[in-house]
């Protein structure tokens, strides 16, 4: 069963690597990173080792009037080569965290593949995606805007250093709040290819629910939920605009469980969520003329855990060997 897509607040990890990079532009590769600030923290947020550098990047350094650097600031500075070694060292075994993880993760994956070296980052967390599932009631989830939200002092905005600091203080008060309303970690998965030449690459982060659609159930359908009994795994499951909590956390929920995440309504669906019984347009609608069931995001998140075994694909080509079947004919 999938476990790496999410996980409960509560459950202990092995730590943090806040990060934070000024880039010349915004497309890894022709774009390069002009300041890096990544902070280790431990699972209580103490900051346990840092690794913050200006970088020369070789090329234009792009928006001066956004970030401040300059050609001549630069020029003597490291490349992102000289210090990858401590970068190494200090995101092994972490959780690489960043406000827009995707941006990050890019640029620091395509900076690595230019200096020939691998990055040990095996999950990341996006801390947009995690406030946005605490429901804070703030105008946005810009990170000024939480900073001002836990009475973080923000000092020098589009700062490497200053946006990795700040973050670092937010996130502890967002994990608490996290655990106080049960909420899911979004912590996903992140792999690497070794190439027959051994060059290593850094697989481009997708969007989940893009992955989940393809992803193979290792389970049988059983078919259509039935109101006041359990979930079975294998049950395809959709997702309507009407819910409460956000997709990617009710995907990562259904992986977990050993459900089948579904981007489409047929008959085949076993149950859609949507938070409104009688829904006039999109998934709901469609789910009520074809007779799928309905359940809203609180039921669904109060019996995904106590999800009932499925037969998985692999005992069901098993239980018939091919002698048996030649003998119904």
């Amino acid at each position: 069963m999938q476990t790496t897509w999410g996980r409960p607040a509560g459950e202990a990890g092995a730590g943090w690597a806040v990060v934070d990079v000024e880039t010349s532009g915004f497309r890894p590769g022709p774009a390069r990173i002009l300041s890096l600030a990544a902070l280790a923290l431990d699972a209580e947020g103490r900051v346990e080792q840092s690794v913050v550098s200006l970088l020369n990047p070789g090329v234009d350094p792009g928006p001066t009037h956004v970030h401040g650097l300059t050609a001549a600031m630069l020029e003597d500075q490291p490349q992102f080569a000289d210090l990858v070694g401590d970068l190494v060292e200090l995101l092994r075994g972490r959780t690489l965290v960043a406000h827009n993880v995707a941006f990050d993760y890019a640029f620091l994956a395509a900076e690595a593949e230019f200096a020939n070296a691998e990055l040990p980052i095996d999950t990341v967390m996006c801390t947009v995606e995690l406030t946005r599932r605490l429901e804070l009631g703030v105008d946005n989830l810009r990170l000024e805007t939480l900073a001002a939200h836990w009475g973080v002092t923000r000092e020098r905005p589009h700062d490497a250093f200053d946006d990795a600091l700040v973050l670092s203080r937010v996130l502890p008060a967002a994990l608490e709040r996290a655990r106080q309303r049960d909420v899911w970690l979004p912590v996903r998965p992140v792999t690497r290819r070794r190439w027959p030449n051994g060059r290593v690459t850094h697989e481009e982060l997708r969007p989940l629910k893009m992955l989940a659609s393809r992803m193979p159930c290792p389970y049988l359908n059983p078919g259509p939920y039935v109101q006041g009994r359990p979930l079975v795994q294998g049950m395809r499951v959709a997702l309507a605009a009407e819910c409460r909590r956000t997709h990617d956390e009710l995907v990562e929920r259904i992986l977990h469980a050993g459900l089948a995440y579904s981007d489409a309504v047929d008959r085949e669906t076993s149950l859609v969520v949507c938070n409104l019984p009688r829904p006039e347009q999109g998934k709901g609608y469609l789910a009520l003329e074809l007779g799928v069931p309905l359940i809203s995001d609180a039921q669904f998140i109060n019996s995904v855990g106590t999800v009932i075994r499925g037969t998985s694909i692999e005992e069901f080509t098993d239980a018939t060997d091919a002698d048996q079947q030649l003998v119904l004919f």
